[in-house]
This record gives C-alpha cells, structure tokens and sequence, in this order.
C-alpha cells in the first residue's frame, strides 16, 4: 500500500506538470497571432502579416490607395454573437462587385492564399459565409 502513494503522487505530478506545458504552448501560440486589434478585419499587402496593414471596423466597399488588389495576408478579429455579423467577405471588385475571394470567420486568420492573393477590392461583414 506504501507504493501506490508514491505512483500517485508521480501520476498528479505529471499531469500537473503536462497541463501547466499545454497552458504554456496556448499562450505562446496566441501571442504569434497576427496583429489585429479586437473587433477588427485586418489586411496586409505581403504575406504572413507583413508589409502595410489597413485596419476595418466596419463595411469597406471601395478600398482606397495602395491596398486595392495588393492584399496578401487577411485577419478578422471580430465579434461574435447571436444574429451579429461576425464574418467577412471580401470581393475582386469595389462596391462588393465580383467574386468572393475569401470569406473568413470570426478569429480566422490567413497568411497567405494563392487564389485571393492581390484580388481584394471591398468587403462586408456578414452573418455567415
């Protein structure tokens, strides 16, 4: 009976130990994430986050300067809720004409995608893709 203590002590002290390293690699994880402020869809014009950034809080339906088909790297930092719009659509042509190059979800984050890259010209947030 003096041996299963010491087992179990060992045992609580892993998962301790294990838990505390999965709290660890969340965090480190989340502090990589893309910098975009709470309540915001973000775009870059190069890839991975870099590059000039411009920063929406609402619909954009004719990007302006140098972002218009420069885009390369997308976040949507929105909030969630019932019935809130929470999702954006980005479209190849200005005033939501066109194609939906990428449609992102609340807390998506994309680095780079081929077939959206350089065709975003507006977007709207929605309910849903």
């Amino acid at each position: 009976m003096t041996r299963t203590r010491p087992v179990k002590r060992l045992t609580t002290l892993l998962t301790a130990l294990a838990v505390s390293l999965g709290t660890a690699l969340a965090t480190s994880t989340a502090a990589e994430a893309a910098p975009c402020r709470s309540g915001y869809f973000c775009v870059w014009t190069d890839a991975n986050f870099e590059g000039m950034k411009i920063e929406h809080g609402g619909d954009d339906h004719w990007w302006e300067g140098d972002m218009s088909n420069e885009d390369s790297s997308w976040a949507n930092h929105g909030i969630s809720g019932p019935n809130v719009p929470d999702h954006v659509k980005i479209y190849d042509g200005r005033e939501l004409i066109g194609d939906v190059t990428l449609c992102l979800a609340p807390g998506q984050e994309v680095g780079y995608d081929g077939g959206a890259n350089d065709r975003g010209s507006s977007h709207t947030w929605s309910v849903g893709c």
